[in-house]
Formats: structure tokens, C-alpha cells, sequence
């Protein structure tokens, strides 16, 4: 049974796809197979691993509505052991195709369960809003992880997202649980940054990674060559964070698995 992770945030430019991508390719180079399943039409978690939106291939979308089709749309990428399911702007029209269907929260759910014996981890990454197609990842998912930026309107975002958590948890996928909160472009030189760091550790002192990701240009550069950092600067500060990040959250599975056993 794989652990299936979403990494999700409502809120834009919180590095939720660059954690999401980094995250995997990370866990990857740890020798863990991992699929990541591109939910956002934007595609950027696509192109952030060579595959772009606009070339013509199963996608997502193409195999949302055809779950025993969902192999086709599964592609090997350039770092072993790492999958993709790509994303599509036709995503769009799933918003409003799904609308009406009954159960149109578990699509994703139902398309991903052939795939999980398959694989270690399957990560999702989300559209920064909270629509249908971040529903569908939070019900597909069993652990919910939360990049958040150290800047001043973080936590309020944070709230609402914890909110539409708890409600799905509730309402639509008991088995749910909060993994963490990971800050990101931490700048160790602004004061801000140093203020959301202690105010988010005294608001989740139970989810809180140890990691930080620090601002770093080398993050922000390998996009727009189609690699994930680990792979573009193997020795910046945002692939040693990263690193360490896998490390944490594959340890983290033998600590929660001891906390609902206690």
C-alpha cells in the first residue's frame, strides 16, 4: 500500500509545486517509487519534469472519466524510480464536467487505486484554489502536507485551507491526517521571515517539519529547464532542504504509525 500524499495550498506562490516536484524527485533518488500526479491544468508540476501541456499525450484529463485506462497516462521521467501523470489545461473542464456526477469528489480517488501497490509514494500536486480538483486530491490522499511561505498573510491562508481539511476529513475521507507544515523561502536575513517561523511553530507545534526551505535562485531557476533542482544543482540550499525534507517525511511514517499505536 503506497502513502499518498497531497500538497496543497489555496494560496499562490507558496511553493507548492516546487515542493511538490522537489519532494518527489528527492524521495526518487532515496530509491522509493514514487508516481506524482499532475492535478493542476496549469501543468506547471508537468514541465517542472520535462513533460509540457501543450504536446499532445494521455494525460490526466484523458483518463479521469476511464479509470482502468489510468496506465497509459503514467510516464516514466528522466530520474528513476519517479513517474508522472501529466496535467492538461483540459483540466479546466473537468471543474464544471464534474459538477453533476455523483461521487465527483472521489474521481482521482478511483483513478489512482489500480496504482497502489505499485508504488512507494504518490504525491498530488493541487491548483492554488480550493475546487473540485483539490477536493478530489484531498479524498485521494491519505496525508495532507502544506507548504507554507514566510510572509505575513501566511497564516491566514493556512486557516482556510485547515478548514476546508477538516471538512473534507469529516465529511468525505475519514482516513486524512495532517503530515505537516513545511516553510518555504525562508530568507534568514529578513526579520518576517523570522517572526512567521516562530509564530507557526507555536500555531502547529505538532506538525511543524524540522526542514526549512531557504530563497534560493537555484529553486526558482530549474523550472525553466524542465528539472527538478536535485537534478539541475545537486549542491544548491534548495536541494540539500529538499533532501532532507524526503528524509524527514520517510521517517515521519514510522513516528505516526507509532502515535496511533500508543
Amino acid at each position: 500500500m503506497s502513502r499518498r500524499i497531497v500538497v496543497a495550498n489555496q494560496k499562490g506562490g507558496v511553493g507548492k509545486t516546487t515542493t511538490a516536484v522537489n519532494l518527489s524527485a528527492s524521495l526518487a533518488v532515496m530509491e522509493k517509487r514514487v508516481l506524482l500526479v499532475d492535478c493542476d491544468p496549469q501543468g506547471n508540476a508537468s514541465s517542472g519534469l520535462g513533460f509540457y501541456p501543450g504536446d499532445r499525450r494521455v494525460n490526466l484529463y484523458s483518463v479521469l472519466f476511464e479509470p482502468s485506462q489510468v496506465r497509459k497516462a503514467v510516464y516514466k521521467t528522466a530520474i528513476p524510480y519517479l513517474s508522472l501523470v501529466p496535467a492538461s489545461q483540459d483540466l479546466v473542464g473537468a471543474e464544471v464536467e464534474l459538477v453533476d456526477k455523483l461521487g465527483r469528489e472521489y474521481y482521482v480517488r478511483d483513478l489512482v487505486m489500480p496504482l497502489d501497490q505499485e508504488f512507494e509514494y504518490i504525491i498530488f500536486d493541487c491548483p492554488p484554489s480550493l475546487g473540485i480538483l483539490t477536493v478530489n486530491a484531498l479524498c485521494a490522499a491519505r496525508e495532507l502536507l502544506v507548504p507554507l511561505q514566510c510572509e505575513y498573510y501566511a497564516l491566514e491562508g493556512i486557516a482556510q485551507l485547515l478548514m476546508t481539511y477538516e471538512l473534507v476529513r469529516k465529511r468525505l475521507n475519514p482516513d486524512l491526517d495532517v503530515l505537516g507544515v513545511v516553510l518555504t523561502m525562508y530568507d534568514q536575513r529578513n526579520r518576517l521571515s523570522w517572526q512567521v517561523k516562530n509564530e507557526v511553530r507555536k500555531a502547529f507545534p505538532q506538525h511543524l517539519f524540522e526542514v526549512i526551505v531557504p530563497r534560493n535562485v537555484r529553486l526558482s531557476e530549474a523550472p525553466s529547464f524542465g528539472k527538478p533542482v536535485i537534478t539541475y544543482d545537486i549542491k544548491s540550499a534548495g536541494s540539500v532542504a529538499y533532501l532532507a525534507l524526503a528524509q524527514e517525511v520517510a521517517r515521519s511514517k514510522t513516528a505516526r504509525a507509532q502515535a496511533k499505536a500508543s
